[in-house]
C-alpha cells in the first residue's frame, strides 16, 4: 500500500526552499512546518502556498488552478508496484520572470542583457539554494530569461550565438571569448560551476545561414527557441530546438527534429523536449522509443486548459504513460493562467500550483534512477472482485442482469440501467465537440459513442452530492490552438446542473467515485488524466489493456473527482 498524499499551506522564509532529506519511515504532521513521508521530509518556502506531494489519493485541497498545451502510452494491465531503486536529487523552478514592458520595441543588445540579468540573477540564487540541499540536477522554464510575445525583430538582441554541442566542446564559462555574443551561456555556465550540477534552461539563440540554403530567411540567419544543458564543470553537453513551435512568430522550425538525449553520472540517460512538444511524435515519442531514457527534462511556458490540459496533469500523465520520470519546470505568470510544475514519477508526484501567490518556487525532491512503477502483474486484480468481474462480463458481451450470485440486487440495477438509459447531449469541451450521457444515481453503466470510439464507465457512489457529472467522447481532429488527432474518454464535472455547462473549466469537487473508465481506442498511445478538488493529483488503482480495450481502475478516492480522463492520440491522422 502507498502512503497517501499530504497537502499544507504554510509562510515559512523564503531562503529555505522546501527540499527533501533523509528521514525515519512513517508519515507525520508536524507543527513547525515539515510534513514526513516515508524516509522524506519536506520543507516549504516563504509565502503562504499549497504544496502536495502524491502517491495514491489527497487529503487536502490545493490552491485553484486554470491550460501551453495532454498522453499514454499503451501498457499491459498491471497493478501498480513499486520498485526499490537508487535516488538522485531533482530541483525544478518555477520562475516568475522579470518581463520587458514593450516586447514588440527595438532596443539593443546592451539593454537585452541588463533585462535578462535580472532573471539570471533569480537563476543563480536558486542554484545555490538548491546546492545546499545536494541537488544534482536543476530545470528552469521556457522563456524563463527573455520573456515572450516578440516578434522576430524585436527579439533579436535577447538571443545568444548557439554552436552545435555536437561540433565543439566548449565550455562558456572558461572560455569567454572563443564566439561573440554568449553572455547568457556564459553565465548559465558559470551557475552550473558554481553549484557543481547539471543546469538546463532555456533561451533564445540565433544562427547565421548562407543565401545558398533555400530555407535560410531572409534576414540571412535562423532564431530558435533552444533548451541546453550544461554538466556540473560547465561544459555545454546538450542543446535541442524546439519542434513544434506555439504561435512563436519570432522562432524558426529546425530543418531537421532533433533527438536530444544527454549521459549523467547519477541517472542515465536524460531526453529533452519543450512545452508543446509533449502532444507530438516528434520528437517525443520518437525519442523515447529509440533510446535508453529512463529521465526527461521538460522546460515549458504553459497556460492552463481545463478540464483536460492542465500542465501538473500533462505532466503527470505522461510520466505514467510512459514509465519515465518528469523534471517540468514551467513559467510562473498566474495573471496569464500560466503556473503549474513538477517532478513527477509514475507512482508519486512533487507539485506545486498557484494561482494566487506571484513569487516563483523551487521544487527538490529525490527521484529513483530506475522510475518505473507501473508493473505488469497477470491477475493481479482478483475477478471475485464484485466491481472488476462486473467490468470483465461487460467487456465479455454478458448480461448483467442474468447474475445468480450475492451481487443480485446489483444484477436488478443493471437490467434498470438499460432499461432507462440516460439521454445523449452535446457539449463543448477543449474547443471540440464532445457527445456526453450524464451520470446520474449511486451506482450504474453508461456509454457514449462517436466515430468509431466508445467509451463507457461503470460506478458506484459511496454518498451522493448535488453536481452534475457527465461521460464525454470525442474521436476527431482537435483544430484550435494547434491541428492534431485526439480520442478521448473523459469522466468530468459539470460546472452547473444543466447539460450546457458540462465542459466548462472548474477546479473544486465533492463528488466521490469507484469506477472503471475504458474504451475501445484505436492507438496504444493514451494518457490517463487525473484530476481531484482543489487541483490535486492522483494515481490510478490499474490500467491497461483487456479485450482490445484500454481500461483505468480507481476506487476509494478521498476527494471529489474533477477529472479522470483517457486521452489518446493518433499521430499518423495530424
Amino acid at each position: 500500500m502507498e502512503e497517501p498524499l499530504h497537502c499544507l499551506a504554510v509562510t515559512v522564509p523564503r531562503e529555505v526552499p522546501w527540499s527533501l532529506q533523509t528521514g525515519p519511515p512513517g508519515s507525520a504532521t508536524s507543527g513547525n512546518g515539515t510534513v514526513s513521508t516515508p524516509h522524506q521530509k519536506l520543507y516549504f518556502s516563504t509565502y503562504r502556498f499549497m504544496v502536495c506531494i502524491m502517491s495514491g489519493a489527497c487529503t487536502m485541497p490545493v490552491v485553484f488552478l486554470l491550460g501551453c498545451c495532454a498522453l499514454a502510452l499503451g501498457l499491459g494491465s498491471g497493478s501498480l508496484e513499486h520498485r526499490e531503486a537508487k535516488h538522485y536529487i531533482a530541483a525544478v523552478y518555477e520562475h516568475r520572470s522579470v518581463l520587458s514592458p514593450n516586447p514588440l520595441e527595438l532596443t539593443s543588445r546592451q539593454q537585452a542583457l541588463e533585462l535578462m540579468k535580472q532573471n539570471l540573477d533569480i537563476y543563480e540564487q536558486q542554484v545555490m539554494a538548491a546546492a545546499q540541499k545536494g541537488v544534482q540536477i536543476i530545470v528552469f522554464p521556457e522563456d524563463g530569461i527573455h520573456g515572450f510575445n516578440f516578434t522576430r525583430t524585436s527579439i533579436y538582441p535577447f538571443l545568444d550565438f548557439m554552436p552545435s554541442p555536437r561540433l565543439v566542446r566548449w565550455n562558456p564559462c572558461l572560455e569567454p571569448f572563443r564566439f561573440n555574443d554568449t553572455e547568457v551561456l556564459q553565465r548559465l555556465s558559470c551557475m552550473a560551476i558554481k553549484g557543481q550540477m547539471f543546469l538546463v534552461a532555456n533561451l533564445g539563440t540565433k544562427q547565421p545561414c548562407l543565401r545558398s540554403d533555400p530555407r535560410c530567411p531572409d534576414d540571412g540567419r535562423y532564431q530558435f527557441n533552444t533548451d541546453v544543458v550544461f554538466s556540473h564543470n560547465g561544459t555545454l553537453v546538450a542543446r535541442y530546438r524546439k519542434h513544434n513551435l506555439y504561435f512563436e512568430a519570432a522562432f524558426d522550425t529546425p530543418a531537421h527534429v532533433d533527438l536530444v538525449t544527454f549521459d549523467t553520472p547519477f541517472a542515465g540517460q536524460f531526453g529533452m523536449f519543450t512545452c508543446f512538444d509533449i502532444l507530438f511524435f516528434e520528437p517525443t515519442i520518437q525519442l523515447l522509443r529509440d533510446s535508453k531514457v529512463k529521465h526527461i527534462v521538460y522546460p515549458t511556458a504553459w497556460m492552463n486548459q481545463l478540464p483536460l490540459l492542465a500542465a501538473i496533469e500533462i505532466q503527470k500523465a505522461f510520466a505514467t504513460a510512459f514509465g519515465v520520470s518528469v523534471l517540468a519546470a514551467n513559467i510562473h505568470h498566474p495573471t496569464l493562467g500560466m503556473t503549474g510544475s513538477g517532478i513527477h514519477t509514475p507512482l508519486k508526484s512533487f507539485w506545486y500550483h498557484d494561482m494566487d501567490n506571484p513569487e516563483g518556487h523551487l521544487i527538490i525532491a529525490q527521484v529513483a534512477t530506475n522510475p518505473l512503477g507501473l508493473v505488469g502483474i497477470e491477475n493481479a486484480t482478483s475477478e471475485t472482485d464484485p466491481s472488476h468481474s462486473k467490468f470483465l462480463k461487460i467487456l465479455a458481451g454478458g448480461d448483467l442482469s442474468c447474475e445468480k450470485d450475492a451481487q443480485e440486487v446489483h444484477c436488478e440495477e443493471a437490467a434498470k440501467w438499460n432499461m432507462n438509459a440516460p439521454p445523449t447531449f452535446y457539449s463543448e469541451m477543449m474547443y471540440d465537440n464532445f457527445t456526453l450521457v450524464p451520470v446520474w444515481g449511486k451506482e450504474g453503466y453508461v456509454q457514449a459513442c462517436s466515430n468509431g470510439l466508445c467509451c463507457h464507465l461503470l460506478y458506484e457512489r459511496p454518498t451522493l452530492s448535488e453536481e452534475l457529472y457527465a461521460l464525454g467522447v470525442f474521436d476527431g481532429l482537435h483544430t484550435v490552438h494547434g491541428t492534431y488527432y485526439i480520442q478521448v474518454c473523459a469522466l468530468v464535472k459539470c460546472g452547473g446542473l444543466g447539460f450546457d455547462t458540462c465542459g466548462q473549466e472548474i477546479s473544486e469537487a465533492q463528488g466521490l467515485f469507484d469506477f472503471h473508465l475504458w474504451g475501445n481506442f484505436s492507438t496504444s498511445y493514451i494518457f490517463p488524466l487525473f484530476l481531484t478538488s482543489g487541483m490535486t493529483l492522483d494515481t490510478p488503482d490499474q490500467l491497461g489493456w483487456e479485450n482490445d480495450h484500454y481500461f483505468l481502475r480507481k476506487s476509494g478516492l478521498s476527494s471529489g473527482l474533477v477529472t479522470a480522463a483517457l486521452y489518446g492520440r493518433l499521430y499518423e491522422r495530424d
